[in-house]
């Protein structure tokens, strides 16, 4: 009977040791692969990121869409202007920015490691007005549009605005000024120009994603512009071109450097790019205002997402990368509806290589 019973306390532990084998060979099994959690799922990864609100409405819909093919990859992104991404991105409290506005050399050495610009789309800043009763649209010179933000040029129906516009008739009305309040780099693609066409304007205010403006009131992001043109009668303003016409507002043809007036277009804004695309530099930080053709929309810039080449945390900046190469790729087919121009083929190849060099402690993370 003690035989028996001995047999039996040792069958049980046999039992109960072959149990925990097996759990703990289950909980191994999750390791595998990029990302494991207790419950053989894939861990959910968290990507944060803030930044310029000029790309917003495509990285939205990318974030959406990239979900649907990367379900364990939750990516939020705040619109809060290249200024507070290009902050964000220096203090290592996103894990990616967005900036409209190429970083300058002094940013980058603030930084506490070597920071890539990925180029993601190009877009257009127009010139957006609210001028009741008129239907058509208006012609603006360089000199106009420098002359109205220096507040040299006050009223709508000043000879320098009716002699381009000799078939419409506009009020004799003041022009309210409206331009950005926070850091951005709508802003610096819209100063960039400024600067390039006008020596009292680069001499008195220049370039930058903050400046001092001579007049005008000031809103927060894109969004805001718009919304402040859209609420005040006889107002201007300069904001991407989808959020004008998401708030059904006009635009102006500008004219460009060859001498025509040039509608702000998809196809515009990429012969805007044409020129600069062949001689892209390498670390793709370019401008592209003002640029000669015939057919170049004279006030485009490239938008960048800001990443570290070297990551902190390996399965963060995996999916990083992962996403990095889907929005240079397959995230391009949904630039055009929004009116945002696809990267150029070669600078899809630039970008390429960058991405390729992020690493985690000297390892790759491309796969």
């Amino acid at each position: 009977m003690a035989k028996k019973s001995k047999r039996v306390v040792v069958l049980v532990m046999a039992l109960a040791l072959l149990m925990l084998v097996t759990a703990c060979g289950k909980s191994g099994e999750t390791g595998k692969g990029p990302a494991g959690s207790s419950d053989g799922k894939a861990q959910t990864v968290a990507l944060n990121g803030a930044g310029a609100s000029f790309p917003y409405p495509l990285y939205s819909k990318w974030i959406a869409e990239y979900r649907k093919v990367a379900p364990n990859v939750t990516i939020d992104y705040q619109s809060i202007g290249s200024g507070g991404g290009i902050k964000g991105i220096t203090e290592e409290t996103v894990d990616f920015a967005g900036s409209d506005a190429p970083m300058k050399d002094e940013q980058l050495a603030r930084a506490p490691g070597q920071l890539f610009h990925i180029p993601t789309v190009m877009g257009a800043v127009v010139i957006t007005y609210n001028l009741e009763g008129v239907k058509t649209v208006l012609k603006l010179t360089p000199e106009v549009i420098s002359g109205i933000y220096l507040g040299n040029i006050k009223k709508w129906n000043d000879p320098a605005i009716t002699s381009i516009n000799p078939d419409v008739k506009l009020p004799d009305q003041e022009i309210t000024v409206v331009h950005r309040s926070d850091g951005s780099g709508t802003t610096n693609i819209f100063t960039d120009y400024l600067s390039s066409i006008s020596k009292e304007w680069q001499e008195k205010v220049g370039k930058g994603t903050s400046v001092e403006w001579p007049v005008g009131i000031g809103a927060k992001g894109n969004e805001g512009v718009a919304g402040t043109v859209k609420q005040t009668p006889g107002g201007i303003g300069y904001v991407e071109l989808a959020y004008a016409v998401q708030n059904q507002l006009p635009y102006a043809f500008i004219k460009n450097q060859a001498g025509k007036f040039v509608e702000p277009t998809l196809d515009t804004t990429t012969a805007a790019a044409a020129g600069a695309a062949a001689n892209m530099p390498e670390d793709m930080r370019v401008s592209i205002v003002n640029a000669p053709g015939e057919n170049a929309y004279p006030i485009a810039g490239y938008t960048y997402l800001l990443v570290y080449k070297d990551q902190m945390d390996r399965d963060k900046g995996t999916e990083l990368v992962k996403f990095l190469w889907w929005a240079i790729h397959d995230g391009e087919k949904f630039a055009k509806d929004l009116l945002y121009a696809p990267l150029p083929d070669n600078v899809v190849k630039l970008a390429e290589a960058r991405i390729k060099q992020i690493n985690y402690k000297g390892e790759s993370l491309y796969k």
